[in-house]
């Protein structure tokens, strides 16, 4: 999928106006039986199969809050079909939108900002449970999983559950991701995909419960992690492109520990550097050509950049400074290129800067809990995004290099660090 993109001078898109905010409409019905019609194909060549537990405790026309996991594209198909019977709208990214908000609407999408403070979104979800009787579908994780496990996800769901007093459901799946990974470009492979639909909290339940204990439920949740699952479930991946950008996730090499010198090509894995080859086997493993495998698990080598990022943050080593092209997200008609800029992150968190020096934007480490970043952003390129309730900055870094995963753990360990040194000064 492509989005509209215009080149404009950062004069003229600062002087357009701005979107306006316009309240959820119920779903047509129209429309979720022709999505869910169009669906049909997609997910037979999947073998899409699908179960559910306990949702007979929910009524017919009981409104309740429904939470997936966010593994692909696919994923909204895969709702259109469990959900046939049941109006719901979607909280959805505003650039979803772009060149499109009629539908979008009519689909029963509601607009929000990844990553960012938004409580037009909070009052749209009670508009919808409340006045619509309506469900809310919603991605907690706000983006794509990088590494095929559960990311960040906020403190604040608890209290967004807490505040609709609606029942909640999951919905989990299988093989979504193995299916069409983020790194790979789109390059669909030939895996059977299933769900599982289940009623996991009542309204008495969410009522009784405190928002911390709402939270743990959620997490329980979503620990999930699609590469062991694939592993253990003998689930085999046959195309020869299966590592092709892999490079993107994996940008370190464990062995001589140099990063953005990783490639990514057919089921191979090299560090450019060492000349260190690494082979993603047919059942998801990592192995190495010749000596030690450092992490055979993805998730774990995943883990371990985390944890590198961490420490050059603690030791004052970590920093970006990126040349980047820079798209600006006004309104839903379409997204505007005003020019070049260059941004930075360090323990201060981002500035951006650009477009002949009049464009300026700095944005703290306990602005969000992470970062709204993305590869081959609607076919464009690999983007980082920042911004606020009034602008979204889309980055897209000049000259290569495999920089958006790593700025991603940078800003959420850094907020982690942020929080904690908070509490630490609270309690002295």
């Amino acid at each position: 999928m492509k989005i509209k993109i215009v080149d404009k001078s950062y004069d003229e898109v600062l002087a357009m106006p701005k979107a306006k905010h316009h309240k959820p409409i119920k779903q047509h019905v129209i429309f979720r039986k022709l999505i869910q019609l169009l669906s049909c194909v997609d997910l037979w060549k999947t073998r899409f199969t699908y179960e559910k537990i306990g949702m007979d405790k929910l009524g017919k026309d009981e409104p309740c809050l429904i939470l997936m996991n966010h593994s692909s594209f696919i994923d909204l198909k895969i709702a259109f079909t469990m959900l046939s019977s049941r109006p719901f709208n979607i909280v959805s990214t505003m650039d979803s939108f772009v060149g499109k908000s009629w539908l979008m609407r009519l689909i029963g999408c509601i607009p929000t900002k990844k990553f960012i403070a938004d409580a037009n979104l909070v009052r749209d979800m009670m508009y919808v449970v409340k006045k619509l009787k309506s469900s809310v579908l919603m991605y907690p994780e706000a983006g794509y999983s990088f590494d095929g496990t559960a990311t960040t996800l906020p403190d604040s769901i608890g209290r967004c559950i807490k505040m609709l007093g609606v029942p909640v459901v999951m919905i989990t799946t299988y093989g979504a991701f193995s299916h069409d990974p983020l790194y790979n470009n789109l390059k669909l492979r030939k895996v059977k995909i299933s769900a599982k639909m289940e009623y996991v909290l009542s309204a008495e339940d969410v009522a009784s419960k405190t928002v911390d204990e709402l939270n743990a439920v959620v997490g329980a949740c979503f620990s999930f992690d699609n590469f062991r699952w694939q592993h253990e479930n003998r689930v085999r991946i046959k195309e020869k492109f299966r590592a092709e950008g892999l490079n993107r996730v994996l940008y370190k090499c464990p062995h001589c520990k140099t990063e953005g010198r990783m490639a990514g090509k057919d089921t191979k894995l090299v560090c450019r550097e060492c000349g260190k080859i690494y082979e993603l086997t047919e059942y998801g493993l990592m192995r190495a050509a010749d000596g030690e495998t450092e992490f055979a698990h993805i998730p774990d080598w995943y883990r371990w950049q985390r944890e590198c990022v961490r420490q050059e943050i603690v030791e004052g080593q970590y920093s970006l400074n990126i040349p980047v092209d820079i798209c600006i997200m006004m309104d839903t008609k379409r997204v505007y290129r005003v020019g070049e800029g260059v941004l930075r992150h360090n323990e201060n968190g981002f500035h951006l800067s650009g477009c002949d020096g009049k464009l300026t934007y700095s944005q703290k480490p306990t602005s969000s809990y992470s970062l709204n970043s993305d590869y081959y952003w609607y076919e464009v390129g690999d983007v980082l995004s920042i911004g606020d309730s009034n602008m979204l900055y889309y980055c897209f870094p000049k000259g290569g290099g495999d920089i958006v995963t790593k700025t991603r753990l940078a800003a959420e360990e850094m907020y982690k660090i942020a929080r904690a040194n908070k509490k630490a000064a609270r309690r002295v």
